[in-house]
């Protein structure tokens, strides 16, 4: 018994090893390809982020001479923030959200396409759900780094001073990391849930106006004139990933418990993780 459960233990062990190294070896795997495309990969992430912001934060001001400010110091509460400050987080959120979206639903398109390419990636040996991790998992990188890109964006382009202050750098990357995770678990799911002839279509049906209405370009305190609004916009996970990281990195504006922040970003992650896991065992079996 005791030579049987040695053997039984050394053969999960070698799973584990195996395992592991497949998943690495699907990560190096991407990073070559990643490498191959960082230029086009930093274009895409910091060209929408950047227009807006030299638009509406360097362009407006030096037309108005200011007083396009004035309307986000009001919803900030009267505390003066303008719209430089209310817009870091936002757009690093906005960033997040859609490189994750697109490092794992665009390539699925391609993959269950006609070609179906995604059948060389599962015959590597691990367990589907697994391959379907390892997209996450490369996403979340891929969306840090998108948000580190516009850090500087926001902080030097604007023509106001930006007012960033980190108190609790835990709560930062715990935040940025479940947020990168959020963002490449809801890339599966529709990756894995929509038509590859339709994938476009859902950036402007779904994607779109889940990030106008996720507090990006405003705190989600400010929704309090319109209490039904502010209610509904808390089944949007792009809210939580916005308010996470306006109380990691501008506390001196109103925003959510930073409790609440992160369990609700937990419980996105958990429920789009399974919907992705279980579409893509769907769509791979099938």
């Amino acid at each position: 018994m005791a030579v049987g459960a040695i053997s039984a233990d050394m053969s999960a062990m070698g799973r584990r090893v195996s395992y592991t190294r497949a998943f690495m070896g699907l990560m190096v795997r991407d990073l070559y390809v990643l490498r191959r495309e960082l230029w086009p990969f930093a274009v895409r992430v910091a060209m929408n982020p950047l227009l807006f912001l030299f638009v509406f934060t360097y362009i407006m001001p030096h037309m108005s001479g200011g007083a396009a400010l004035n309307p986000t110091a009001r919803m900030s509460g009267g505390t003066g923030v303008n719209f430089s400050t209310v817009l870091l987080p936002g757009l690093m959120a906005v960033a997040i959200m859609f490189s994750g979206i697109a490092a794992v639903a665009l390539p699925l398109a391609q993959e269950f396409g006609i070609t179906r390419e995604i059948d060389d990636r599962v015959m590597c040996p691990l367990p589907i759900a697994a391959v379907a991790i390892e997209k996450i998992v490369f996403s979340a990188l891929q969306s840090i780094v998108a948000a580190a890109i516009v850090f500087p964006l926001a902080y030097y382009v604007p023509s106001t001073p930006v007012h960033a202050h980190v108190s609790n750098w835990f709560f930062l990357a715990a935040v940025l990391i479940l947020a990168s995770l959020l963002a490449g678990a809801m890339g599966l799911t529709i990756g894995t849930a929509v038509n590859p002839k339709q994938i476009g279509l859902v950036f402007s049906v779904v994607v779109v106006p889940i990030t106008f209405l996720g507090c990006v370009y405003y705190p989600w305190a400010a929704l309090g004139t319109i209490p039904w609004l502010q209610t509904a916009v808390l089944l949007n996970p792009i809210v939580y990933m916005s308010e996470g990281l306006r109380a990691a990195l501008t506390p001196s504006l109103g925003h959510m418990n930073e409790a609440l922040v992160l369990g609700m970003l937990c419980l996105f992650l958990t429920l789009l993780t399974w919907l992705g896991l279980k579409g893509f065992r769907r769509r791979v079996v099938s």
